[in-house]
């Protein structure tokens, strides 16, 4: 995230002796991006973080594809996912391509027994169902209904669910994730026409300092398989930090609607961006205002990238039956718009309550046997009249 941030005890200047009241060392950890030129985090730890005692079983949990070259427009039931105990098994991904995955997950239970770890993407996490605390080497942040929880790849973190009753959408990316560059200055500062701001975005908090040697798992993910590293100290050991390169929340309900006298193409409702795929958050607003405006939006060709649009709540007004949870995929190469009768209904309304979450690939998706147990074989054919 790019403004700084500064949690815990730290030295007055990185890369000199940092010394506990006994007068040994804290070690220093610097957590970068980009080799070392994107944004970095330096953290002070009790133990050394390097301390791996032993390297367990591996296993693959690469998604098996159904259809790799695919053009048919689908929709998806999300919430038909069944609900699993474990945090990682849960996790089920439905579309994929080489720079990001989009999984569906209801975890039923908190991460006990073992921390995770994805060191290949960054994970943008957003919450449908449930509350909890996303619990970081880095500290912790509060989380409900609505929040995106980023998590940049390489933290180590467990999840603590309040309730068995949870659904998640995430989209893992190959690429880093940012705030979109047209919304800030050169100095990095989101500017005044941005639809949020730095006010809204949740830094950690609560920092966990634990000084424990013993057996501590971590699952790591590296190139579709989870290794199970033992590791001899405690993971949550900084007594400090500071830097650019951490985990937050933002919430959905904070994003602030752009409206127009016609309709606003979807980048006014961008989010989150890497050079791979853009995130889109569409919220509650008022509708175009010209006398003449159509609020429903126009056809539109796919040409340049598949749409995935994931229902959150309330009426989505261009679509025909769907419903909380549902993802609809409109590939590149065809057109899509609004179901027959929507553009109609849509004249003279002055508002619309819809949340939901777009994410635009420029790669072409694959779909997985895990979107097809929950699919929709006859949505391609719904805009017929």
């Amino acid at each position: 995230m790019p403004f700084y941030h500064k949690l815990g005890n730290i030295p007055a200047k990185r890369h000199t002796q940092f010394r506990k009241p006994d007068g040994s060392l804290y070690y220093e950890q610097l957590f970068g991006t980009i080799g070392f030129d994107g944004m970095y985090t330096n953290s002070y730890h009790e133990q050394r973080p390097t301390q791996v005692k032993e390297i367990k079983k591996q296993y693959s949990v690469a998604p098996k594809i159904a259809k790799t070259n695919n053009i048919q427009s689908y929709r998806l039931k999300g919430f038909e996912v069944k609900p699993e105990i474990d945090f990682l098994e849960s996790r089920k991904t439905v579309l994929i391509n080489s720079d990001c995955a989009i999984i569906l997950a209801a975890p039923k239970q908190s991460t006990k027994d073992y921390f995770y770890k994805n060191t290949d993407a960054d994970e943008l996490i957003f919450i449908h169902k449930g509350t909890g605390k996303l619990r970081t080497m880095l500290g912790n942040l509060d989380f409900k209904y609505g929040d995106y929880l980023l998590v940049p790849r390489g933290i180590i973190y467990k999840i603590d669910f309040d309730t068995e009753d949870n659904r998640l959408f995430i989209v893992e990316s190959r690429r880093p994730i940012y705030t979109p560059k047209r919304y800030r200055n050169w100095f990095g500062q989101l500017l005044e026409h941005s639809p949020f701001c730095e006010r809204d975005i949740r830094r950690p908090h609560e920092l966990e300092t634990n000084n424990e040697s013993g057996d501590f798992l971590i699952k790591v993910k590296k190139q579709d398989d989870i290794i199970e590293m033992v590791y001899a100290s405690h993971p949550f050991d900084v007594v400090g930090y500071d830097g650019f390169n951490y985990p937050y929340a933002f919430s959905i309900h904070d994003f602030e609607p752009i409206t127009g006298r016609i309709h606003q193409p979807p980048p006014v409702h961008q989010t989150f961006e890497t050079d791979a795929f853009v995130v889109c958050s569409f919220v509650p607003r008022l509708y175009d205002y010209h006398p003449l405006s159509i609020p429903a939006p126009y056809n539109h060709s796919n040409i340049d990238s598949d749409e995935v649009l994931y229902y959150v709540d309330g009426d989505f007004m261009s679509r025909n039956d769907v419903a909380a949870g549902h993802i609809s995929l409109h590939p590149a190469g065809i057109p899509h718009g609004p179901h027959p009768g929507a553009t109609e209904r849509s004249i003279g309304k002055t508002k619309t309550d819809e949340l939901a979450v777009m994410v635009d690939t420029f790669k072409p998706l694959k779909v997985t046997e895990e979107a097809m147990k929950i699919s929709d074989d006859s949505y391609h054919k719904s805009w017929l009249e």
